[in-house]
């Protein structure tokens, strides 16, 4: 396997022979609009990177991402499809990550309170660093709650599922999946159960409107024939929606966590500087969309991958799962480190289809960017954009890359390939800090998914799911489940 170095320094230090960047943009305006429709509807996104990749005989090349024109003025990127070139967009002296968290537009900041919140900030910008550091203290603040408080969640979501399961012979997993989530993390910040407070049960639909409208130009809802998807392509990159559409539904929002989520924001003002109403906006950014929005994807993709895999992992982590709680006495972070398969099959997991795809970056300075076995040339202040799905199923780095291999990370071995695995912007291996671009909650995306499987596994035996994709994420729905056998 290749162990090449991730990126190389300024020009023109590398020993790689130094090749153009191959592709193009097309004619202005025209050429955005020929790849955004060959994007969403002509040719499909993986389909999209991978005829590209065929034709320029290259993992490193130039096109256009979409919303393009109107809606972004730019849509230029050099596109990064290997896991040895893609690393770049870590290195914060390289590449600037402001404004770019949705690419090459970035919503109306009527969206955020008027505020540039955090995850639209570069490491460089001093108030980056400030609300980061808040983000990581709030969290590690919270740790004794993060296992016990997903505990609640998971057996309310347990019992519905088999509610619903009973009466209906199916469930509809995503729904449930988000009701657990937007409880999990409001009880976390805020200390107390939504269905408590003004919002009631509407928290998910009040964050998904809110989403989903400025969200809007990057999806499809994946429409035929291709006449209707040419129509939605005008109805959602046209014009980007307004603010004022979900003003009152933010709003709620707003109040609840100003209200409810009093502590944090103390702890904001009084040991971060940060005034309290930015505070509470940034608070709304991180547990609405970071973290909500995050598990929206994560856990119906956690649950799809492991009914696909069949009947003999689930045997598998079952036993394994229910010998460690046996000995060990209860679910603690002793015992899920005891868990090796489980462990690797929550990283094989964000490896083969990490919840957040796409990240981008504009070059600070001129640089020499390394893949395999070439050198690319990208100027300052040209866009770099990574398409991580093909980036962690490199066929040079991962053997049999397309398959999901459970135990792939197993092992000595397999903790070395954990630097190629990239979904929370940053390798697997490094921590998030205030000078990083690192998801703030990495380690605790690890630790719920693992959570979930030690707690369905302890419940159930196997399950059969159907699975699709719907917008963004995965639309999972169960058809069967069967009860454990034997009680642990």
């Amino acid at each position: 396997m290749s162990s090449s170095s991730s990126s190389s320094s300024s020009l023109p230090s590398t020993k790689l022979p130094v090749k153009p960047i191959p592709g193009d943009y097309g004619l202005h305006f025209f050429g955005p609009i020929r790849d955004r429709l060959a994007y969403f509807y002509n040719e499909g996104r993986d389909k999209f990177f991978a005829n590209r990749i065929q034709k320029y005989q290259s993992t490193v090349f130039k096109t256009n991402m979409p919303p393009g024109p109107p809606i972004a003025s730019c849509s230029h990127v050099i596109c990064l499809l290997d896991a040895i070139s893609f690393s770049v967009l870590f290195d914060a002296s390289k590449v600037e990550k402001r404004d770019v968290l949705d690419g090459t537009f970035l919503p109306s900041l009527a969206y955020t309170g008027g505020h540039r919140v955090c995850a639209y900030l570069d490491p460089s910008e001093p108030k980056h660093t400030s609300l980061k550091s808040f983000f990581l203290s709030t969290l590690a603040a919270r740790h004794h709650k993060f296992i016990p408080f997903f505990q609640i969640g998971l057996s309310e979501l347990f019992n519905e599922l088999e509610a619903q399961i009973s009466t209906k012979k199916e469930a509809y997993f995503n729904t449930l999946s988000d009701t657990m989530s937007f409880n999990y993390v409001f009880r976390l910040f805020c200390n107390k159960n939504p269905s408590e407070t003004k919002i009631g049960s509407q928290g998910p639909k009040l964050v998904d409107k809110w989403l989903l409208f400025q969200l809007a130009p990057l999806g499809s809802l994946g429409l035929s024939p291709k006449i209707l998807g040419y129509f939605e392509d005008i109805l959602l990159r046209t014009f980007s929606f307004p603010f004022f559409l979900v003003k009152s539904d933010y709003k709620k929002l707003y109040d609840v966590f100003y209200e409810f989520g009093s502590s944090v924001l103390d702890e904001a003002e009084n040991e971060f500087g940060i005034e309290r109403d930015e505070a509470c906006h940034n608070l709304i950014f991180l547990a609405g969309f970071n973290a909500y929005g995050g598990m929206k994807v994560l856990f119906p993709g956690l649950i799809k991958w492991v009914a696909l895999a069949g009947q003999t992992l689930h045997r598998r982590l079952a036993d394994e799962i229910r010998a460690v709680i046996k000995a060990e006495g209860g679910v603690t972070l002793s015992a899920l480190n005891k868990m090796v398969l489980a462990k690797s099959v929550i990283y094989e997991y964000l490896r083969i289809d990490p919840p957040v795809p796409f990240q981008y970056g504009k070059a600070k300075v001129d640089l020499v960017v390394e893949s395999h076995d070439v050198a690319f040339e990208i100027k300052k202040g040209e866009m770099i954009f990574g398409y991580q799905p093909f980036a962690t199923k490199d066929p040079k780095i991962f053997v049999n890359p397309e398959e999901f291999v459970a135990d792939r990370f197993v092992g000595e071995e397999g903790e070395k390939l954990l630097k190629y695995v990239y979904w929370s912007n940053e390798r697997e291996t490094e921590d998030s800090t205030a000078e990083n671009k690192a998801c703030a909650g990495k380690n605790l995306v690890v630790l719920l998914c693992r959570v979930l499987l030690v707690e369905f596994f302890l419940r159930y035996d196997t399950f059969q799911v159907e699975a699709s994709t719907f917008m963004f994420a995965p639309s999972v729905t169960f058809k069967s489940l069967t009860k454990a056998s034997s009680s642990t």
